[in-house]
């Protein structure tokens, strides 16, 4: 079949948006609405009426979602392949790799991961006489993040918080931060990308020459793009003004991560003279399904107006299943999945979405006492495993010997003797001498602190890296995997254990040889900073492996982009789903709208039956609650849903927890029409929020974890920094908003 003929067979949204090649571009792509067809189509008719294959770049933010979208160009047409398809950081970082010597680094950086990151802050944090406590690493990493994404430079954060105390010690440390990331040849995550805007600003011959490169430009998931990503975009086509992007507003559910649903909710402003298509026909759900998207969706303000709909079946109603609680809740999941197994269908057939990852744990138990084989998605990652992050740390030392956090991760695995007071001595020598701590380790003899056993040991240390150094330009990359693991010693340091865990992290250092295997075998004459950055760029989803015969758990962020036959939607109560802060503030206010769109997004994942489960009482952070049905769920309307209720009472339904059932009892005689919900306390006001920091007279500071009601007042919970969990009643508390 030609180009053309496949062009034909789209629906005429898809095909105008395949045939409009000139100038911006916005295509408002609702759930199942088939853009990935219409972006390899459109790619596919560009190389057909004469662009180069070199010419275009197509973003997207997975590598799932690059892979699969690189595939079907390549299926459709010959020189596909040679499309740049990637996603926003592995572009950036293959744009630096080439030219970030031009503002003053090596191209053989490294790329600190989250934990990579926290480590160095934490040795920040000790140079600067600063507690951890008081700044914690984490919320310290958050607030560089947020710099970042919106392209601040520490020079700049510093002149926007002089005046304030707390945030000039932010300051400082975020200058302190780069300084040293600079020093070890290191970028963070978000620095990929600020990087990359940065070259393009302070070079215009750099800028010129990727804006002649990519003359033609796709962004797939526009509404997920933050600041840094839209100045990018902005920059790259800026001469040639060919840019399309796709998105869809209603699933922009990123906002606590930085991503701006303005970029999408105006760029027929931001780009003069653009073009937009809606494209609503979905290809995936029944139509009650849509129906019920639908209807909750369209009670959010902030969005463009628009419907999916479906040639499709009706289809069955959606299921509404309110439980005496969360574990018979989990059971009703659980019984309702063998059941159906039982029927014919697949384990592989269900999903069961939740808002945060604790409401997995008591599905997990029941679908295990059912003997239902299930895997988690988003638990701890392949490449997060203390072994594998060991190995790894090996290997980008070998790579960047200027890097300081992976060299003092691996000084001392396997054991050597070289504790953390000789890494210390180590580290304010390289400091006074402003060197790296490598070339610290190379100059031990030099430092007077250090005993003559310790300076032995080290030496010892340096030799090894300097031999596997040497290996490494002779050996293909699954040798030089496999010579680090056994010539360090630390495959062997496991063997000698011998237990279950050892044995199991052997196997996930097995693992880690066929994956570099795998690499090498994908990409011809593979190098080790490709699979390094390769490793880097992995995301959770990228994880995920359709047709496997197991039930799939996973938040409702990570469902984003797959679809399954049958999908669970649990916890559906307020305070649960939309969540606490979301309820406290206003019904349209920014919070309400994004956790609306997350339920958009989960009801959208379902193609054929949709069930949604709440419960009546819940344990949430030690203490049973009891929450009143999502107001989302009375957004669809009833026409809609089949609703099941069970009749047991929480003593009988939750008699294997153990909580205080005679406090139950004398709260339940307390409230007035719903049994379930406590009343709301009066003439009580208090200006935080879960997640806020507080002051407290005695405890001093901390962190608001749960605020519930209790009749005339309410309960928070605070972990604080130097006393641990608090519960207090809001009156006594007094607590201060920091």
């Amino acid at each position: 079949m030609s180009i053309q003929e496949k062009i034909n067979s789209l629906n005429p949204m898809q095909k105008k948006a395949v045939l409009i090649t000139e100038g911006p571009l916005l295509l408002l792509a609702g759930a199942g609405s088939g853009k990935t067809r219409v972006l390899t189509h459109r790619i596919a008719y560009l190389i057909e009426q004469g662009v180069r294959p070199f010419n275009i770049l197509a973003i997207t933010f997975t590598n799932k979602a690059a892979r699969e979208m690189k595939e079907r160009v390549a299926a459709i047409t010959e020189r596909g392949d040679e499309v740049w398809v990637s996603t926003f950081h592995s572009t950036c970082v293959r744009l630096l790799r080439r030219e970030i010597d031009k503002i003053g680094y090596s191209n053989k950086f490294s790329i600190y991961d989250a934990d990579d990151s926290e480590r160095l802050i934490k040795d920040i944090l000790k140079e600067l006489n600063i507690s951890d406590k008081v700044y914690p690493p984490k919320s310290v990493a958050s607030v560089i993040g947020e710099q970042k994404d919106n392209m601040i430079s520490p020079d700049e954060y510093m002149k926007m918080v002089e005046k304030d105390y707390r945030l000039k010690k932010y300051a400082d440390i975020y200058f302190r931060y780069q300084e040293r990331l600079k020093q070890n040849n290191a970028l963070d995550f978000d620095d990929i990308i600020y990087k990359t805007v940065q070259l393009f600003k302070e070079r215009e011959d750099i800028l010129e020459k990727y804006q002649d490169r990519f003359k033609y430009i796709m962004v797939d998931e526009y509404q997920d793009t933050n600041a840094a990503q839209y100045q990018l975009i902005k920059l790259l086509s800026g001469k040639y003004n060919n840019l399309c992007v796709v998105g869809d507003d209603d699933q922009s559910i990123y906002g606590w991560r930085g991503a701006d649903i303005r970029n999408i909710l105006d760029f027929e402003s931001d780009f003069k003279d653009a073009t937009t298509i809606k494209l609503e026909q979905n290809y995936r759900s029944t139509d009650n399904v849509l129906k019920a998207a639908n209807s909750v969706i369209k009670n959010n303000r902030d969005r463009k107006d628009k419907a999916l709909w479906t040639e499709s079946e009706s289809g069955e109603k959606i299921s509404f299943h309110l439980s005496s609680s969360d574990r018979e809740e989990a059971r009703y999941i659980a019984n309702t999945i063998e059941k159906c197994h039982n029927d014919g269908q697949d384990y592989s057939n269900f999903a069961i979405l939740y808002r945060n990852n604790a409401l997995s744990r008591v599905i997990e138990e029941q679908l295990v006492k059912a003997s239902i084989p299930y895997r988690l998605l988003g638990g701890t990652r392949f490449y997060d495993r203390k072994e594998i992050k060991d190995i790894m740390s090996y290997l980008k030392v070998l790579n960047n010997p200027n890097d300081d956090i992976a060299i003092k991760r691996i000084i001392n695995v396997p054991k050597r003797s070289i504790g953390d007071a000789t890494v210390n001595y180590i580290t304010e020598y390289a400091l006074e001498n402003n060197i790296s701590f490598y070339m610290a380790l190379c100059e031990v003899e030099n430092i007077d602190t250090l005993s003559p056993r310790a300076k032995s040991a080290v030496l010892g240390f340096v030799d090894i890296i300097n031999e596997l150094a040497l290996d490494t330009m002779e050996l293909s990359l699954t040798e030089i995997v496999e010579n680090v693991i056994e010539n360090t010693g630390y495959a062997e340091s496991y063997r000698v254990v011998g237990d279950d865990e050892a044995k199991g992290r052997l196997e996930n250092i097995e693992e880690l040889k066929s994956k570099a295997a795998e690499f090498e075998e994908k990409n011809e004459n593979a190098t080790l900073d490709e699979f390094l950055e390769d490793v880097a760029l992995v995301a959770d989803i990228d994880g995920y492996v359709e047709g496997e015969e197991t039930v799939v758990l996973m938040t409702l962020h990570s469902s984003k982009g797959l679809e399954f036959d049958t999908v669970f939607i649990a916890g559906f109560e307020d305070g649960v789903f939309p969540g606490y802060r979301a309820v406290q503030g206003d019904s349209l206010g920014k919070e309400m709208e994004e956790e609306r769109r997350l339920c958009y997004v989960g009801i959208t994942r379902a193609k054929r039956k949709l069930f949604i489960t709440a419960a009546k009482s819940r344990m949430q952070n030690g203490a049973r609650r009891f929450n009143t049905v999502s107001r989302f769920y009375k957004e669809i309307p009833s026409n809609l849903i089949e609703r099941t209720e069970e009749g047991l009472s929480v003593k009988k339904a939750d008699s294997g927890f153990n909580f205080d059932l005679p406090r139950v009892k004398k709260q339940a005689t307390r409230i007035n029409s719903n049994p379930y919900k406590m009343p709301e306390p009066k003439n009580v006001q208090i200006n935080y929020s879960i997640g806020d920091k507080v002051r407290h007279m005695k405890y001093g500071i901390g962190t608001v974890l749960d605020i519930s009601n209790a009749g005339a007042d309410f309960e928070i919970t605070v972990e604080f920094d130097n006393a641990g969990v608090k519960k207090m009643m809001s009156k006594f508390a007094n607590l201060k908003k920091i």
